[in-house]
């Protein structure tokens, strides 16, 4: 995954000296502008898709659905979740060694098109595991390309980088609330092959938009940092083939099936970010304040999991409270339990840009990130312990759609200080001879976070509920605490990187 010995002077793709100064897009470089409308574009199509799947695996085949077992369809989602961001490790990869960031977001683009084609026009299993395999491949390279491609803009130490990212971020959360109101409805009004469908065609309108406005990016995007040459392309196509035939292999033989799914792929994405720390730490590349840098990046990683635990649990047990436990019934109109999915994307398009203008309002006086990262993770706890209140107080009685909403805006705080921070950490820590590859570090804690959301659904019941947000909830805060006393010494070890 990392250079080979002997490569020196990789062209660093976070820098930013040859991109142009002017400020078109909201007082940031113009080629923000296409990388916020592509993002949007490709989270329209991922959580609008995503936002109806769980319902359209467990959902009986009378209802237009699989007919799985909820807690086996939430791991399933669980897992495809954390395979979408492991996969950011193969497409920082690609970017880092084959291709450079810029044409591995498009190719990255094309493959996740096709993956919603196949889920719209392909019913059953068949369809389900073919596009979902397309769709994991292409969502880990875009985002670990166009994360690091954001951050080319920017010189080191320009003040604007943070605002820039959560600006990003906005476009992001755009995509996500209005893709799943639209596959919602028409999962409700005509099948759920119809939302998928129209998944496909906003991947295809992003796609379009990405390569119209291509000439605004900048130029060390095109170029590949740490290129292979010949026999070492034979390698690594060798060792991907082998891998390939293994994990076939080993879903032949029923060692991996849908009910053991989310635990192996944790176990998968955990060896992952060992390996991947591993190298970085250990690569003669890395100097040594980079590597301290890394160092630094550990806790950070670590609490970064434990938000993304609760946060993504949206998408497995909130979902099925959605559809259990909440009043969908909004003056005679059923209002689809996707739709939830759209609460806090609409928040976070309300909310990033009045933190984007406090982070810059306050300069060198906002929070470190360690700090924003302890706040983050807090916030999530904060929620959780909502969430176990109502329970405790609701019993068997369906909750009113509005308590749901507040916790979701919950959610949205914690995101706020730790996601589009996190992603702009990932660009400043990164050594030089590891731009996407460190985004994708920050991503793994991410694909981490996501499939144990979906192992937990198992131990989540109506009657345990007040236990099982109680005790996720403290555990959250109790992290923050703990990120809270660590900042010194976290501070310390990232050299002047706030």
């Amino acid at each position: 995954m990392g250079p080979y010995p002997g490569v020196k002077d990789i062209p660093r793709v976070s820098t930013a000296t040859e991109v142009e100064r002017p400020k078109g897009f909201f007082g940031h470089p113009r080629g923000l502008a296409n990388l916020f409308g592509t993002e949007m574009w490709e989270r329209f199509s991922f959580y609008g898709m995503q936002a109806i799947l769980l319902y359209y695996l467990y959902f009986t085949v009378e209802e237009g659905g699989l007919g799985i077992a909820k807690a086996t369809a939430a791991g399933i989602v669980g897992a495809y979740g954390g395979s979408v961001y492991l996969a950011t490790i193969a497409g920082s990869w690609v970017a880092d060694r084959l291709f450079g960031p810029e044409r591995t977001l498009f190719y990255s683009g094309s493959l996740i098109l096709v993956g919603h084609v196949l889920l719209a026009v392909i019913p059953g299993v068949t369809g389900v595991a073919a596009g979902l395999i397309c769709v994991a491949l292409g969502s880990g390279g875009l985002k670990a390309t166009a994360t690091a491609l954001v951050g080319a803009l920017y010189e080191d130490g320009d003040e604007r980088r943070d605002a820039g990212f959560s600006i990003f971020y906005m476009g992001i959360n755009l995509g996500a609330l209005v893709g799943p109101l639209l596959t919602g409805l028409l999962q409700t009004r005509l099948g759920f092959h119809w939302g998928f469908g129209l998944a496909a065609v906003g991947m295809a309108v992003g796609l379009l938009q990405y390569t119209l406005g291509r000439k605004n990016l900048p130029e060390s995007g095109r170029v590949v940092p740490n290129p292979l040459d010949g026999p070492a392309r034979l390698r690594a196509f060798g060792v991907i083939a082998l891998g390939v035939v293994a994990v076939v292999l080993l879903v032949l033989f029923g060692v991996v099936d849908a009910d053991n799914l989310a635990t192996v792929v944790t176990w998968v994405i955990a060896t992952a970010a060992v390996v991947l720390f591993a190298v970085l730490l250990l690569s003669k590349q890395v100097d040594r304040t980079e590597r301290q840098r890394v160092v630094a990046f550990i806790p950070m990683f670590l609490v970064s999991f434990g938000f993304w635990s609760l946060f993504q649990q949206q998408f497995t047990v909130l979902a099925i409270y959605a559809e259990e436990r909440v009043d969908l019934d909004l003056f005679g109109f059923q209002i689809p339990p996707s739709w939830f999915n759209s609460v806090e994307p609409l928040f976070v398009v309300l909310l990033a840009p009045v933190f984007a203008a406090l982070w810059v309002r306050l300069g060198s006086r906002q929070p470190s990130t360690p700090v924003k990262f302890a706040i983050g993770v807090a916030s999530m706890g904060v929620a959780f312990l909502v969430m176990a209140l109502l329970g405790f107080t609701k019993g068997d009685k369906v909750i009113a759609p509005l308590l749901l909403v507040l916790v979701l805006v919950i959610f949205v705080l914690g995101e706020l200080c730790l996601s589009p921070v996190g992603l702009s950490l990932s660009t400043k820590l990164a050594p030089k001879a590891y731009t996407a590859q460190m985004v994708a570090l920050f991503y793994l804690s991410l694909a981490l976070g996501s499939s144990v959301a979906g192992g937990l659904a198992k131990f989540y019941t109506k009657d345990g509920e007040p236990a099982y947000f109680g005790i996720l909830g403290g555990a959250a805060i109790g992290l923050g605490v703990v990120m809270a006393a660590l900042t010194p010494l976290v501070r310390k070890l990232m050299n002047g990187v706030r």
